[in-house]
């Protein structure tokens, strides 16, 4: 079976009871849109379901059509816990949720390991949420997926891009880029600064996403890159705050779901 990296984050930003969880995905799946076809790529947020869990729906519920086509998913998110360079991999053969083991794509990772910006660093997943809350999204709307989790540390959009270029695929591939937006400016703040932010992302412009716009922002700024690159079109599908969906709006969080096609 393999080592089993264990989810540090139910229970915190998840139900850990097997069926609530199932439960809670299927609600807010139930409340999105589905499409006739699925994205290659999307940004979507990381926060506790509650906050931001409407918002990834968005998203997630566009890969219906695909459901047995998709077999990879690359996954990468901001590292919140562990200072690091570069792009860090890990060396579980599996990743848990209370819906069952993710294996990893063991193979996909060989293709990177080359790289001098990627490294095995099993701390940097630990207690890692920017990954982690979306594998239960991923386990409801797909049938069998292998996985390729990165946590991204400091590093350049370029360098980003270069991982994102090998690991591309074709349609049995999907990318998966993890990012909240602004924090804890008052309500209509957020709004303006996020729909900026939106702005940048729809036109591909990966230099006018700075440090306090998203917390993501050079995974972002990297699929950004390559999405320029390769003549993808970027929509902006939701983008709300936790204003919206939970708790006050004095201090919020913004969180937009955006697809690559």
């Amino acid at each position: 079976m393999g080592s089993v990296r264990t989810p540090a984050v139910a229970g915190m930003f998840y139900p850990a009871d097997q069926q609530e969880l199932h439960t809670m995905i299927g609600a807010f799946l139930r409340e999105a849109k589905p499409a006739d076809h699925a994205p290659k790529a999307m940004i979507v947020p990381h926060a506790g379901y509650i906050y931001s869990g409407p918002i990834a729906a968005s998203a997630y519920a566009r890969l219906s059509s695909a459901r047995d086509q998709i077999k990879r998913v690359v996954l990468l998110g901001p590292s919140h816990q562990v200072a690091l360079y570069g792009l860090a991999m890990s060396s579980a053969e599996q990743f848990a949720t209370p819906l069952g083991n993710v294996p990893i794509d063991k193979n996909a990772l060989s293709q990177i390991s080359d790289l001098p910006q990627v490294k095995i660093l099993d701390q940097a997943h630990e207690m890692e949420h920017s990954l982690e809350v979306h594998l239960p999204f991923l386990q409801e709307v797909l049938s069998d997926f292998t996985l390729v989790p990165l946590v991204v540390g400091d590093t350049t959009p370029n360098e980003v891009a270069e991982v994102l270029e090998r690991l591309w695929g074709g349609p049995e591939t999907l990318i998966v880029v993890s990012s909240d937006l602004s924090h804890y400016n008052d309500y209509v703040t957020a709004q303006t600064q996020d729909k900026r932010t939106s702005s940048a992302i729809e036109n591909l412009q990966p230099e006018k996403i700075q440090y306090d716009d998203a917390c993501g922002r050079i995974p972002v700024n990297g699929l950004l890159a390559l999405a320029r690159k390769l003549g993808l079109h970027a929509t902006t599908i939701d983008l709300r705050n936790s204003g919206d969906t939970e708790g006050d709006r004095d201090r919020v969080v913004g969180y937009g779901a955006y697809v690559f096609e």
